[in-house]
């Protein structure tokens, strides 16, 4: 049963170019690390920085920036919350 319903999941593939990013925002002239996105996700905005995969996991467990809760960089990772 559970295999047929991950066969029924629709599959990502990961983009070409960065495959992770962090997105920052602008706090009182400083940038500050604000989430991590997969490479194509529109919410990342144009103020990021590319990160390898090792790099993204690294973020994410060590908990102090989030992953974006609509493209779940975490999921793609293979980081169970």
């Amino acid at each position: 049963m559970e295999k047929r319903e991950a066969a029924m999941r629709p599959v990502r593939t990961l983009p070409e170019g960065p495959g992770w990013v962090v997105a920052y925002l602008r706090e009182r002239g400083r940038r500050v690390p604000a989430a991590v996105h997969i490479g194509d996700c529109t919410l990342a905005g144009k103020n990021k920085e590319s990160v390898s995969g090792d790099e993204a996991r690294r973020i994410l467990t060590e908990g102090r920036i989030p992953g974006c809760e609509i493209c779940r960089p975490d999921s793609e990772l293979g980081i169970l919350g």
